[in-house]
């Protein structure tokens, strides 16, 4: 190995800058050790924390017994407290899971008693009337619903996001731009490679998303592998705000997946999400039958649903967690895919693999998992006593009251020039956003919501890279979108 390589030693390191790993970062920065993240990005949250609708779910969809059920049970109790200490956005809206015939409704019936079971409270199947009271915009035809009121939706970056500036502000040291090439295990611990660096670590949490599998192998046979598959959605203006007021779950009375509404914390309505699977060699991108179909079930679902009220849609590749066997020389996948939470540890190495719905309202839950496992490794340490789990939320002037507002721009000017109109994002916001890690476009957009409107960033975006440029001190020209190598202009 190269001798230009520094060294670093640390007793955990997190592989991998995602919602799970900030949130194991969060969970570890409270043990009185040295903790080291490894993100191959720029920036955190860049991964499959985008593959999913935001939604913190009750448990009612998990199997009784199952870590997954306790911890969603668990997650759904104390997600407000959470919210509150790390200053983050969180509507509890509730959940009306539909059913259109008697296949969906026997389905309803079992999700019930899942529900039951895992000490879910205020479940109630609903009849027609009750479900046209509530959501009188859904289709007529409808015959049931399952009511979860304690179903919620948040914005999945704000949360990762939030959880990174904690764990940050608790001393873990993030290193960004670091891709592990080599991983081996060496007397008391470990020894990481990446592009520049090499680093001794006494434990490793494995949070490496759509790779956590490839990294995991670097020290230990196959076990669970990932198969990715797509999902496509559409995101709709908020001139639909109050559309539908919870969020929908549309059980299809044929197999399939069925439709998702999702009233976001921002305003917008989120419609998804299509599952499809992911032709050899592909780059990704919005699948024009995913989107008719999921056109077709909002006619089917709610059928005075402006479509036309589009400003994006995208789309994301989500883990499939299957076990594996050699067959030939070749690992191929041994049954149906994984439903529980896959976590294996062997002697210091603790992996997450493909961690799949809910495991964003369950990313603290998990990561405090991973970090009393490490902690086994490393000792038991003691309690870090300079830990602090609350975070300063970010100045969101959208919605602030005028009184409010014209506080924050007495005190620094900038919060009076809106940049971003759509979002009525301020440049004092942006510049914050660059303060707290933003180095992108995407990544102040992910902060901040500028860019996210229905212009989608047409008027703001020169004010932005302006802003991102000054703020780390290089030309305009070497302002990037999302990643390397994606310059905005030409170069």
């Amino acid at each position: 190995m190269s001798g230009s390589f520094s060294v670093q030693y640390t007793d955990a390191a997190v592989v991998g800058a995602g919602v799970l790993g900030c949130f194991a970062a969060r969970a570890l920065a409270a043990l009185d050790i040295r903790v080291t993240v490894l993100e191959q990005r720029e920036d955190v949250c860049t991964g499959i924390t985008r593959a999913n609708t935001g939604i913190i779910y009750t448990g009612c969809d998990n199997r009784p017994g199952s870590l997954k059920a306790r911890m969603c049970v668990e997650a759904s109790r104390s997600f407000d407290g959470l919210c509150r200490d790390l200053g983050v956005r969180f509507d509890r809206c509730g959940s009306l899971m539909l059913a259109f015939g008697p296949r969906a409704e026997n389905v309803l019936r079992k999700k019930m008693g899942f529900g039951r079971a895992n000490g879910v409270e205020g479940l109630r199947i609903l009849g027609r009337d009750e479900v046209l009271a509530m959501e009188p915009r859904i289709s007529s035809e409808v015959t049931a619903a399952l009511y979860a009121p304690g179903t919620g939706t948040i914005d999945p970056w704000e949360l990762g996001i939030a959880a990174y500036e904690n764990a940050k502000a608790n001393g873990v040291d993030f290193r960004f731009g670091q891709r592990l090439v080599r991983m081996e295990r060496e007397a008391g611990g470990f020894l990481l490679e990446t592009d520049e660096e090499r680093i001794h670590a006494r434990t490793v949490i494995n949070c490496a998303g759509l790779s956590s599998d490839a990294v995991r192998e670097m020290l230990e046979i196959p076990a669970v592998r990932i198969f990715p598959t797509a999902a496509d959605y559409i995101v709709l203006d908020d001139t639909l705000r109050g559309f539908v007021k919870h969020v929908i779950f549309h059980e299809p009375e044929e197999k399939g997946k069925g439709l998702t509404l999702v009233p976001t914390v921002d305003g917008t309505l989120l419609v998804g999400a299509t599952e499809r699977e992911v032709p050899a060699g592909s780059r990704g991108g919005t699948d024009r039958e995913g989107l008719q179909a999921l056109s077709g079930l909002c006619a089917k679902v709610v059928p005075g649903l402006p479509l036309s009220e589009q400003i994006r849609n995208f789309s994301a590749l989500r883990p499939n967690p299957y076990h594996v066997v050699e067959k030939g020389g070749v690992w191929v996948p041994a049954d149906r895919s994984v439903n529980d939470f896959t976590i294996l540890s062997e002697e210091g190495l603790i992996s997450l693999i493909g961690i799949k719905t809910p495991g964003l309202g369950c990313a603290e839950q998990l990561g405090r998992h991973c970090a009393a496992l490490a902690a086994g490794f490393l000792g038991n340490p003691g309690p870090n006593p300079r830990f602090d789990p609350m975070r300063r939320a970010p100045v969101r002037l959208h919605g602030m009251p005028e009184d409010a507002r014209a506080g924050v721009i007495s005190r620094d000017p900038d919060y009076g020039r809106i940049v971003c109109l759509c979002g009525d994002v301020s440049l004092g916001e942006i510049k914050d956003a660059v303060r707290r890690g933003a180095v992108t476009l995407d990544g102040v957009k992910r902060r901040t919501g500028a860019g996210m409107g229905r212009c989608q960033s047409a008027r703001c975006m020169k004010a932005v890279m302006e802003t991102l440029a000054e703020g780390q001190r290089i030309p305009v020209e070497d302002v990037m979108k999302d990643g390397a190598g994606s310059y905005v202009l030409e170069k």
